[in-house]
């Protein structure tokens, strides 16, 4: 398991309590934990945060802990999903999706495999302001 570059050989708690974020711009920062298959992130988005449309190899699901992300979904972006507290979307890998926060909001975000993109930090998508 890797806690912010932290490599793990047992099993361990970790603390996802305060610490150190990864602040993607001033919208937008992450905690990340990953284990050899999936990877966890909280991820904090402000309201009116953008993340831009992008697909990825990974299946994901986003549990939604505070507030409230609207998701367009599919080539087009057809499909909108409103997500909110206490309520998780799954994304089949390779489906193009954006999300936008409709609050303040703390996901869960839980990939499998992990991203390699956010680990290697060449995810310049969300990057961008």
């Amino acid at each position: 398991m890797e806690l912010c570059g932290e490599r793990q050989t047992s099993g361990n708690v970790v603390s996802l309590g305060p610490g150190a974020r990864e602040e993607m711009h001033e919208r937008l920062s992450r905690r990340l934990i990953t284990g050899d298959q999936v990877m966890l992130a909280h991820v904090y988005l402000k309201q009116g945060c953008v993340v831009p449309k992008h697909s990825h190899e990974n299946e994901q699901f986003t549990y939604i802990l505070e507030g409230a992300l609207r998701f367009l979904v599919g080539d087009a972006g057809a499909e909108e999903i409103v997500v909110r507290a206490g309520e998780v979307l799954h994304l089949p890998a390779h489906v193009p999706h954006e999300a936008h926060a409709l609050e303040d909001t703390l996901d869960m975000d839980i990939f499998y495999p992990p991203r390699a993109d956010w680990l290697n930090k060449t995810d310049s998508y969300l990057r961008k302001k």
